[in-house]
Parts: structure tokens; C-alpha cells; sequence
């Protein structure tokens, strides 16, 4: 890619990016989409009593469903070189939902991590995440966290008009670099550092207490199994889908408000910055495979669901077939 630098000093023209990332994230939207909905039929329909653990998996799955209103929104504008047509609201609703999608989804992660150590290692009669009534409240409350901290977005984001373009939340809006600034400075611990210390920890002691149970009995065997599972999909999804994002962020708005001449680093930190994106979205298909390793009746259930949706398009497509062939054998001969 070629930067154009022949510009102010002040002010960096909005570079075009890369073909490959709308298409990217296109593919990752759809199957992450399915995935998610998948899940969410599964909890819903497929189980009748619900224990805590999967209550934190639903909303977790419920999370990573808030990105599917402004993903079309999001393609369109990376399709059209970071052109935003749809209006200031619409602008404040993406970011408003973003935030939503990707702390929820760092919270909840926490939320399983802690969930699972305790459960598993601190498991005694009076274990006060097998309260459902508990952990519901700790649900609603990051519900209700992650709204009044995105709720703002609503009344200091705005749009800006330059190069012929409108730009919504991109590093080179100039009269928005203090306010990115300070937001992300703000987030960044209680955002990601401290969620993803507590989940590293209790991934580090339940890890240290699995290698030393007994698997010569079956059930201790398949203990072992799925919090090995879960332990590696939940630091990978940290690790692939929570931590670029937040580092090249950081990156990018220091540059800017400190460097803002500095044009030829801006964009390909901002290049890092949107690849990144599209790998924080990646966790939509990552997390059901937590929900997979943690449950065998989770698998079971969704290898139904799947069942249950492959017979009813074969029967769509029977019902398809036998009519198109009543219609055939209707029409008069000439």
C-alpha cells in the first residue's frame, strides 16, 4: 500500500483500505452470525432447566448477537474506502453497539473464567456461583455496566466532513483525537487489564489444579478434557480477538494526539487498527466452541439443532420439488 503524505501538518488524508478486510469480515460476520443464533436456539429451546453456568453462556452468546444490527453498515462503509453515508445517528448507534459486542463479550469471558475455577476447585455446598438468583444479577448488572458506559457515545460522537468523505470514529478526525484519547485511557483497565488478569489467574490455578487430578476414572478424565478446552479457547479468543484491538487503538490515538504529523505511522498503525477489528470479531465464531467444550449435553443439543434444521430443508425442498413437478404435469400440451 502507498501513503499519501503531501499534506498538512496537522491533518492526514483518510487513507482507502485494503480490499481483503470488508471481504474478511463479510465471511466472519455470516458464520459467526449463524453460530451465535445456532446457540442462542440452543439454550433457549433445547434445555428446560438451566444451570449458572450455561446462564452466563447464554448472555455471552446474547452479546455477540448485538454486532449483527450495524455489521452491513460496517461492510458497507469499509467497502467504500471508510466513506460513512448513513448519518451521524447511525454512526453513534455502530459505536454505541461495538462497545456493547466486544466488552460484554471480555466480561462474560471473566465471568465463565470464574464460573469454572470456582465451580471446579473451590467446589463446597455453599458454592455462591450455583445460585442462579446470584448469577443472574451479576448477568443484568454487566447489562446494565455496559449501557451506561456506552450511552455517552450518543451525545460526544460525532461525524466529520473532509476529503470528500464522512468519517465516523476514525483516528484522523482531528476534532475528536482528545476525546479518543481520553476514552481509551479511561477503558483500558477496567475495560480489558483488570478482565483479562482475573481470567489469566483463574485460568493459572485451575490449570495447576487439573494436571493434578486423577483421570483414571472416567468422569475426572472428561473433567480434565473440557477445561483444557475451555482454557484454550477463552485465552485465545483474549489473545486473537481482545488484545490487538485494544493495543493498536491505544497506539493509534497516542500517535495522534501527540504526533499528529506524523501521517505515514498513522496509517499503517491505523492498517494494524482495522485488521485487527476484523480478527475482534472472529470471537462470534470462536465462543461456541467454549459453550461446546464446556458442556456434553450443550454438544448434544446442538448436534440436534442441526439435525432437527438439516431434515426441515430437505422437507422444504421435497415440498419445493413435489410441487414444481404438480405444475409441470398441470400445464396442457400444445
Amino acid at each position: 500500500m502507498t501513503y499519501n503524505t503531501s499534506i498538512s501538518n496537522t491533518t492526514c488524508r483518510p487513507q482507502k483500505l485494503v480490499i481483503f478486510i470488508p471481504i474478511f469480515l463479510s465471511v466472519i460476520f455470516l458464520i459467526g452470525c449463524v453460530l451465535s443464533a445456532l446457540s442462542l436456539y440452543t439454550f433457549w429451546f433445547r434445555f428446560k432447566k438451566w444451570k449458572t453456568g450455561m446462564i452466563i453462556q447464554f448472555h455471552l452468546a446474547l452479546s455477540d448477537m448485538t454486532i449483527v444490527p450495524v455489521a452491513p453498515f460496517m461492510i458497507s462503509c469499509f467497502s467504500m474506502a471508510n466513506h460513512w453515508p448513513f448519518g451521524q445517528f447511525l454512526c453513534q448507534l455502530k459505536v454505541f453497539l461495538l462497545f456493547i459486542h466486544m466488552y460484554g463479550s471480555i466480561y462474560f469471558l471473566t465471568l465463565v473464567s470464574m464460573h469454572r475455577y470456582i465451580t471446579v476447585v473451590r467446589l463446597t455446598k455453599h458454592n455462591i456461583f450455583k445460585d442462579q438468583r446470584f448469577v443472574k444479577s451479576i448477568c443484568v448488572g454487566i447489562w446494565i455496566f455496559l449501557f451506561i458506559n456506552a450511552l455517552p457515545f450518543f451525545f460526544v460522537l460525532k461525524t466529520s466532513e473532509g476529503y470528500n468523505i464522512t468519517q465516523c470514529l476514525r483516528v484522523h478526525q482531528t476534532e475528536m483525537s482528545t476525546v479518543y484519547f481520553t476514552w481509551s485511557m479511561v477503558i483500558l483497565f477496567p475495560g480489558f487489564i483488570i478482565p483479562f488478569g482475573v481470567s489469566v489467574t483463574c485460568y493459572i490455578l485451575l490449570g495447576s489444579y487439573i494436571v493434578k487430578m486423577d483421570t483414571t476414572l472416567a468422569r475426572g478424565k472428561a473433567m480434565k478434557v473440557k477445561s483444557i478446552g475451555m482454557i484454550a479457547v477463552s485465552l485465545v479468543t483474549f489473545l486473537v480477538c481482545c488484545l490487538p484491538v485494544q493495543v493498536s487503538r491505544l497506539v493509534a490515538v497516542t500517535v495522534k494526539q501527540f504526533h499528529p504529523e506524523s501521517c505515514e505511522l498513522l496509517y499503517k498503525i491505523e492498517d494494524i487498527y482495522y485488521i485487527s477489528i476484523v480478527f475482534a470479531n472472529v470471537n462470534c465464531c470462536l465462543d461456541p466452541l467454549l459453550y461446546w467444550f464446556t458442556s456434553r449435553k450443550f454438544q448434544e443439543a446442538f448436534k440436534s439443532t442441526l439435525s432437527a434444521l438439516r431434515c426441515h430443508c430437505k422437507e422444504q425442498n421435497q415440498q419445493n420439488f413435489n410441487t414444481d413437478n404438480s405444475t409441470t404435469a398441470a400445464r396442457p400440451v400444445d
